[in-house]
């Protein structure tokens, strides 16, 4: 049977959870690489956030907001609308822990 190293430590994923906040910081690194896909998809696609926000019919300051990986207030209504205008599909997962 192998020993534990001694000189292990905890995971990041503990520490936060020991610190009661791996939930927010999970989530707003999840919006941060969402925001940070989508504006790659609209660069390789050469899409303005003005052209993207006609396709989507919406405005450019939802498109910022869609954009902004702090904002955390973007629907799922909207991320769906903004990957298929980018010929994308959005897939979200359910796990029990």
């Amino acid at each position: 049977m192998a020993k534990k190293n001694p000189r292990s430590g905890t995971t990041l994923e503990d520490m936060f959870r020991e610190e009661g906040n791996y939930e927010e910081i999970k989530n707003a690194a999840i919006k941060s690489v969402l925001a940070h896909k989508l504006e790659e998809a609209m660069k390789a696609q050469n899409l303005s956030k003005t052209g993207m926000a006609k396709q989507m019919d919406t405005s450019r300051a939802q498109i910022n907001r869609l954009l902004d990986p702090d904002n955390d207030s973007v629907t799922l209504n909207t991320l769906q609308k903004a990957a298929a205008v980018l010929g994308m599909r959005l897939e979200l997962e359910l796990h029990l822990p």
